[in-house]
């Protein structure tokens, strides 16, 4: 089995609030491009959470894989129970409707948010549950919250077979480019 933990930057680090911001176009097609080359190299699982952003880009870019017959199963997985309910109602709906949508999905804590030891619970949910990350993250952005996900996954790295694919503003880029001359 390959499980593959997506996660990323949220919509508003990156500054995007609709579907047609030309950013976003960048990112569905990165995370399109990723997941195919994921399951050409026999990813069976993606595994990501709720998070507005790259999260819930990338379940909406698997499960439209999978509507081509793609073979990659898909658990959305949050940190805790009622995650998501202080968000405006399309936000909220968007989230059941992704939870309605995957083959999996269930809180690692069954209790309400209650202090932060529930989100470094999360990340060794995560790194314990899967076989290698993929970061939609860039160093230069210290204020994205992305950046504790992708420390932690670094150091899990350190002492286990865990490889971490980094797609940072530069590979972005690239995706422009390659959709540009499409």
């Amino acid at each position: 089995m390959n499980r593959i933990w997506m996660t990323g930057f949220r919509s508003f680090e990156l500054g995007i609030m609709g579907t047609k911001d030309p950013k976003k176009v960048v990112i569905d097609f990165a995370l399109k491009k990723v997941l195919q080359q994921l399951i050409a190299d026999d990813a069976d699982w993606l595994i990501t959470g709720g998070q507005l952003g790259i999260e819930q880009w990338s379940i909406d870019a698997a499960l439209n894989l999978e509507d081509q017959d793609q073979k990659l199963k898909v658990a959305l997985m949050t940190p805790f129970n009622n995650f998501g309910k202080q968000w405006n109602e399309a936000n909220q709906a968007k989230l059941s409707q992704l939870k309605a949508a995957v083959d999996y999905t269930a809180p690692v804590s069954q209790l309400d948010y209650s202090d932060p030891s529930q989100l470094k619970n999360y990340q060794r949910f995560m790194l314990e549950h899967t076989d290698q990350a993929v970061f939609f993250y860039d160093d230069s952005a210290e204020e994205s919250k992305a950046r504790f996900d992708y420390l932690a996954a670094k150091q899990f790295a350190v002492d286990h077979d865990y490889p971490i694919r980094l797609i940072d503003f530069d590979r972005l880029q690239d995706f422009a480019d390659e959709l540009e001359f499409r």
